[in-house]
């Protein structure tokens, strides 16, 4: 990375920055009980953005000798677009992140990560009822430099590896898809000895075969942490992105800051600068160094995610959360490690204090429309008098998020993160998000069957 070279193309004109990215990509994929694909994909870029007019002019180059050409096109761009924007709030850092696994993927032969696909593979379709198995192997890594024209350099390292499965059990017509993931860090190790969690999804996909269909209707729940960690991801977090807030002006009211939107205990933030996950980092794609932000403090609304640009527009403070896909994209506000912070109540407890109700599990996806969303989940137990009794499939919750956020009457005492990152916004999808949460309990939840 030759980084004289890409300083010394920097403009003085205005604001402008350059992001230059190695970026490396091996996946191994199977269907059933076959590898069927293995790649490696390594490519070099950059993207330039400069603001000379009234907004930003972009341009992405794959061949070092067309950066000159890149910074005249975009600010080209930039000058066409009415008006003449100032950034007053840009940090200047100057880093070098590198990354440091217990265990690099990346020291491990193709063979060997192949032969453990192969091993889980095996022990998911050595089920007679498992039918169908799609399986992932991903590993990311990037090294990515940040310049611009006010003296930011940051260079940063960052890897992600982990393993996706989606199963199918079938009996007769019948067929019920779960899904595990596995790694989400940086380290290989923890893609090691999952014997045990392989063969307890593989039991539970098959016993969902034997559940009843949920009835349709209003019901107490509990959901555990990946189901309540997909729903504050997607049903607020991405109201939170400042971005999203601008040029809706409903939106932007529904969302001012101090509003009460749930009980005192409820607290949301996104951390990015939490080591281990999957939304984790240490500087965004501007060069702005990620920090930890309360979303909801104490049931109110405490702030919002930031770009450099969302945050000239609405006055506010940088957060670090601007990030692309890759060297193809501009930066875009996104999440880092959203979450529902821990309170005091045990799973024991919140079960206990519903008379007829349901316990959620394993978050199957699901889609917002502004403040309403509808999930999928992977099952449910049936809560009767404060115990856990059969099992019960084909879910769905739905509602209002700001209804559903005041129904919250329970926080469990312990946060756990999903181990599959992934999130998809403006046309790029992001293995670099993370989610999580501690286990809640909803009043009065909406719950539709198949």
């Amino acid at each position: 990375m030759d980084i004289k070279a890409l300083k010394a193309a920097l403009p003085d004109e205005g604001f402008c920055d350059l992001r230059y990215q190695e970026f490396n990509l091996t996946s191994i994929k199977g269907t059933k009980s076959e590898i069927d694909t293995v790649a490696v994909i390594k490519k070099t870029g950059g993207n330039v953005r400069v603001l000379t007019g009234g907004g930003y002019g972009t341009f992405c180059f794959t061949d070092l000798k067309d950066i000159d050409y890149a910074f005249e096109e975009a600010k080209f761009a930039s000058d066409l677009i009415e008006g003449k924007k100032v950034f007053d709030m840009i940090e200047i850092n100057v880093d070098y992140i590198k990354v440091n696994p217990k265990l690099d993927p990346r020291s491990i032969a193709i063979e060997d990560k192949k032969a453990l696909v192969a091993k889980y593979i095996d022990l998911f379709m050595s089920h007679a009822l498992i039918v169908n198995l799609e399986t992932e192997y991903y590993e990311q890594f990037t090294d990515t430099l940040i310049l611009n024209n006010k003296g930011t350099e940051v260079r940063q390292e960052e890897l992600i590896v982990g393993i996706n499965f989606r199963i199918t059990s079938k009996r007769d017509d019948l067929t019920q898809i779960t899904r595990l993931s596995l790694g989400g860090g940086d380290s290989y190790d923890l893609l090691l000895d999952r014997d045990h969690e392989i063969l307890a999804k593989a039991k539970q996909t098959i016993e969902l075969l034997d559940a009843e269909p949920v009835i349709g209707g209003n019901y107490d729940v509990v959901l555990d942490s990946d189901v309540s960690g997909l729903f504050i991801h997607e049903a607020f977090g991405h109201l939170s992105e400042a971005d999203n807030l601008i040029g809706n002006e409903i939106l932007a009211k529904t969302m001012t800051l101090g509003e009460t939107f749930a009980v005192d205990a409820f607290n949301v933030i996104d951390d990015p600068t939490l080591p281990g996950y999957p939304g984790s980092y240490v500087y965004d794609h501007e060069g702005t160094i990620a920090k930890k932000t309360y979303l909801i403090k104490d049931g109110k609304l405490n702030g919002r995610l930031h770009s450099i640009e969302s945050a000239a527009f609405m006055n506010e403070t940088p957060t670090g959360h601007a990030r692309a896909k890759n060297y193809g994209f501009t930066p875009i506000v996104r999440m880092g490690n959203i979450y529902i912070d821990k309170d005091k109540h045990t799973i024991d407890e919140m079960i206990a204090s519903i008379k007829d109700g349901l316990y959620l599990f394993g978050s199957a996806g699901g889609q917002t429309n502004g403040d309403t969303f509808t999930f999928a989940v992977q099952g449910a137990y049936r809560i009767k008098e404060g115990k856990i009794t059969g099992m019960v499939r084909d879910l769905a919750l739905t509602g209002h998020l700001f209804s559903t956020l005041k129904n919250i009457e329970m926080i469990g005492d312990k946060i756990e993160f999903s181990r599959s990152g992934g999130c998809g916004k403006g046309g790029q999808i992001l293995i670099k998000s993370g989610k999580g949460s501690a286990p809640i309990k909803i009043k009065n939840m909406g719950i539709g069957g198949k």
